[in-house]
């Protein structure tokens, strides 16, 4: 309004101006602004530059809170190994022949007794029907010698014939005998070669690749090996506990009032998932290795599925539950500086302090025991430690209260969105 007065007196003393020198000729007319006009425009500029615009206050940072409370914490051991067969079995070659017939599938379940391997029989049949015709001469034999000796008995005693053939008689009779019993043995022989030609699973299991191919000789010299088969269910898991990690464990299972051998032991595979079946400790080495101060453990798993096999690495993990309840914290919500440990507080009047705490050196998954500096009931912050300034007040939420205002916000713009679509319509 000051401006406006000023600028409509500077006008009219211009026209004023104007009007004089036009009476007045060549003669010269200089406008002056009075004095008291000029003072309140010079304020009012003045005025005008000092004053700043007012700037809003921001509200409280958004923060997610947890309260305090304490809970049993399961304490495990994990033990690091690898998956092994209880019977790894080789399969090979017992006679010398050709290899004709491969009669599985590589990478199968096979079950004991089944036909493998098919060798040449034809070498070991003619050996059998040599050994039967041998001992069918031996037999015939030993029967004419049963024969000769009661009849020479007969003579003897009546002075019909010397007693030295009767004693020649008596020997040849143990001799056919005793080649009765050799022929016998051979048939057994050469029928045992006839069935090794037949290579049958041994036992039950995963037979693993061929390691020869039909057409070859087989058996020469030394038993060949033909395949592998391994009994997968149920299947071992083998590993070497440190001395300590092993006195630790059987602590722990005293404090529970149990045995080592008796605690559930659970599998976790190479890519973190958890068998589904619980296994149990059946055998514990008698003596610590010397050498590298570790005892030689096993555990036995089912694997009624066939997803383990051997030679897979996995971890066993003993868990115990404890009889005690501590504070347990989100491992998150921990600042560390300089060695120390602190959490952001939550006051009843909304407002953030940050406190010193002490905590467990182990952690239990992402969580950490809180010993000293926290009281149940009490709020700390878990979720947005970067927007806190001490003693500054906070707009803290918990978990469920943010999903469902999210959820709430969600809702909204939905149903504006679709009032914005009808209008359009």
């Amino acid at each position: 309004m000051l401006f406006f007065l000023v600028s409509k007196e500077l006008t009219m003393g211009r026209e004023r101006g104007t009007r004089e020198g036009l009476m007045k000729g060549n003669q010269k007319n200089r406008f002056k602004l009075p004095a008291k006009w000029a003072s309140a425009l010079l304020t009012g500029i003045f005025l005008s530059q000092c004053e700043k615009p007012t700037i809003p206050v921001p509200p409280p940072p958004l923060v997610q809170v947890q309260e305090v409370s304490k809970g049993k914490v399961e304490r495990s051991t994990t033990f690091i190994g690898k998956l092994d067969s209880p019977q790894n079995v080789e399969v090979r070659a017992r006679v010398e022949s050709f290899l004709d017939k491969i009669l599985f599938e590589e990478g199968s379940e096979v079950k004991a007794g089944d036909l493998l391997f098919e060798l040449d029989k034809k070498p070991y049949e003619e050996k059998l029907a040599a050994a039967k015709g041998a001992l069918a001469q031996a037999q015939a034999g030993l029967s004419k010698s049963k024969i000769d000796v009661p009849r020479l008995k007969v003579l003897v005693a009546q002075n019909a014939a010397p007693q030295r053939e009767l004693d020649a008689a008596l020997s040849t009779e143990e001799a056919n005998a005793a080649n009765v019993a050799s022929a016998e043995a051979k048939v057994k022989s050469a029928e045992l070669d006839l069935g090794y030609c037949e290579v049958r699973a041994p036992l039950s299991g995963r037979i693993g690749a061929k390691s020869v191919s039909v057409g070859s000789l087989v058996g020469k010299g030394e038993p060949t090996l033909l395949a592998t088969i391994s009994q997968v269910d149920p299947i071992w898991f083998y590993c070497s506990v440190s001395e300590v990690d092993y006195l630790n464990a059987e602590r722990m299972a005293s404090e529970a009032g149990r045995k080592l051998g008796e605690l559930p032991a659970h599998l976790i595979l190479a890519d973190g998932s958890k068998h589904p079946d619980a296994g149990k400790w059946v055998f514990v080495d008698r003596v610590v290795d010397i050498t590298t101060a570790t005892i030689r453990v096993r555990a036995e798993f089912p694997n009624s599925r066939r997803a383990l096999r051997p030679g897979m690495f996995a971890r066993v993990q003993v868990s115990l539950p404890s009889e005690e309840e501590h504070i347990l914290i989100p491992e998150r919500a921990l600042v560390e500086l300089q060695g120390k440990s602190f959490v952001w507080v939550v006051s009843a009047e909304g407002k953030g302090s940050q406190r010193p705490v002490e905590v467990a050196a182990k952690r239990y998954g992402s969580n950490v025991i809180v010993l000293k500096g926290l009281e149940v009931g009490e709020r700390i912050v878990v979720e947005g430690l970067q927007k806190l300034r001490e003693g500054a007040p906070v707009q803290a939420m918990t978990a469920e209260a943010m999903a469902a205002a999210a959820a709430a916000n969600a809702a909204k713009a939905q149903e504006a969105k679709e009032e914005t679509k009808k209008g359009k319509e």
